[in-house]
């Protein structure tokens, strides 16, 4: 498995995993598809923490993760949330792990203070992989989404880096 910089052709496969989860899934609480514009965004951020990686494996994009501002005042500055998705039949095998370990190096290596992650319950695998990469759960908030006709919780994790 190769961990790297997302280019431009692996857009497609990325916004595949997360259309897959937008319409199956409840990790998410959009509903369909992003349009491609906001993954060319997302691709094109350069800003301090901005990253966008993907995992490789036999030529195939099975996952990425992403970081972005927390909140958009300056005072956040130091605060990126991280995102990571794991296409299915590939989760449980160590592409989250990885994404996770060099998305955390690329963001301290950045200056970034504190990363936040939010992870809609249940999901004991995301609960278990955002532990093992140093993240502390900081609280729940409850019924926060509806998706899947229920209501969803998110639980909040943070991780200091410096």
């Amino acid at each position: 498995m190769d961990i790297r910089r997302a280019l431009p052709a692996d857009l497609d496969a990325v916004a595949r995993i997360y259309a897959r989860e937008a319409r199956e899934g409840h990790a998410t609480f959009d509903v369909e598809a992003r349009p491609m514009t906001l993954w060319r965004e997302r691709l094109d951020a350069s800003g301090a923490g901005d990253h966008f990686l993907v995992a490789e494996h036999e030529g195939a994009v099975i996952g990425y993760a992403t970081s972005s501002p927390f909140r958009p005042k300056p005072a956040y500055r130091h605060t990126r949330e991280s995102t990571v998705y794991v296409a299915p039949g590939h989760q449980g095998l160590g592409a989250g792990r990885a994404l996770y370990d060099a998305l955390l190096t690329a963001l301290a290596a950045d200056g970034i203070h504190l990363v936040v992650a939010a992870v809609a319950l249940p999901n004991p695998a995301s609960l278990a992989l955002h532990r093992a990469c140093g993240f502390e759960e900081v609280g729940v908030m409850r019924e926060v989404g509806r998706k899947l006709d229920r209501w969803i919780d998110i639980a909040w994790l943070q991780r200091v880096l410096d």
